[in-house]
């Protein structure tokens, strides 16, 4: 334990420098590291007790170039959205949402063979809409994963702001989302205290980094600055593409046989199985009653009930075509199948 508090209190100061040069994501970067030591659900409480101190450590450092229109329109529907993505913790897998976050970080390879004056150009005045909905998107992605800054960098970097605003004003903006979730994880018992003394690992890392940073940010360019946030956030999309796909695949029992992938997903109590086929296509099978069969099939299912001493159902959705229904008949301990349209 100690070893791996160690190791973590170096990454985040290095990971918290990365943030503050590219102007967020600290927290994306440290996922797939916590994703190692923490359990998911307790992953976003020891992120945002760090990412709590590192923003009110940010503010007092960078407090003048706060952009206050930009938090005026942000705060308050990031605030709702908080808290719903937040109960949703107890049930929805981050590890999906992570998966997607992921992919769109990706998305922003394409900036990274942007000219200077191409990226020069950059300083487009959002209207107070895109404000809101920007900040609503942020607060529910940000209750859920426990971060969210990278995510939305492209939008900082794009609005004309200058470095030291874009980390001043996302501080701004996220210290409020950090309190709120604290209290709601609390509060839903999505905490322990491993996870406490992680995220208090975090914040001493945070606070040193974001007061030291300010002896490298002058030497940036603001070319440099967009150029390494843009690298930043494709980086961690990676990183994080890779750790959340190993996290499903190991939980979602993710595998290849014959020809045919399948992957067994679980939803609160019932269970989805996805199967694809390089010869034929994509299936989802969902496991069902007898109930739940066409009046046609009930008959069918009497017949072999007589036969079969336990038959199993599965309804089959297939792209382009009616829902089928599988039935796996057992009879001393052997299987027999039977496939019928629905």
């Amino acid at each position: 334990m100690i070893l791996n508090i160690s190791l973590l209190f170096l990454a985040t100061i290095i990971a918290f420098w990365i943030s503050a040069i590219s102007g967020g994501g600290a927290s994306l970067i440290l996922i797939p590291i916590l994703n190692l030591i923490l359990p998911s659900p307790v992953i976003p409480f020891a992120l945002t007790i760090g990412t709590f101190s590192s923003s009110a450590s940010r503010i007092a450092v960078f407090r003048k170039a706060i952009n206050w229109k930009i938090f005026f329109w942000f705060v308050p529907f990031s605030i709702p959205a908080v808290i719903f993505g937040a109960w949703l913790i107890k049930y929805v897998n981050p590890n999906y949402l992570q998966f997607f976050v992921a992919l769109f970080l990706i998305t922003n390879l394409a900036e990274l063979f942007r000219s200077k004056k191409e990226i020069g150009k950059e300083g487009k005045s959002y209207s107070k809409y895109i404000l809101a909905l920007v900040g609503f998107f942020a607060g529910f992605i940000s209750g859920i994963t426990g971060a969210v800054g990278l995510l939305f960098n492209r939008f900082y970097l794009r609005y004309g702001l200058t470095k030291e605003e874009i980390i001043a004003t996302r501080a701004a903006n996220e210290i409020f989302l950090h309190s709120i979730k604290l209290v709601i994880y609390l509060l839903l018992g999505l905490y322990s205290t491993f996870a406490f003394w992680v995220g208090i690992t975090i914040a001493i890392s945070a606070i040193i980094s974001s007061y030291s940073v300010k002896y490298i940010l002058p030497y940036l360019s603001e070319f440099a600055f967009k150029k390494i946030g843009y690298t930043a956030m494709v980086v961690s999309g990676i990183v994080l593409l890779f750790s959340t796909s190993n996290l499903i695949m190991k939980h979602d029992k993710l595998s290849e046989v014959a020809g045919f992938y399948e992957a067994s997903i679980k939803w609160k109590e019932s269970s989805f199985d996805l199967e694809y086929s390089y010869s034929d296509s994509l299936e989802i099978e969902r496991p069902i009653q007898q109930t739940e069969l066409p009046e046609k099939l009930k008959l069918k299912y009497q017949e072999l009930s007589e036969i079969f001493d336990h038959i199993l159902l599965e309804k089959v959705f297939r792209l382009g075509r009616n829902p089928g229904y599988e039935f796996y008949c057992f009879k001393n301990n052997k299987l027999n199948k039977y496939d019928f349209d629905g």
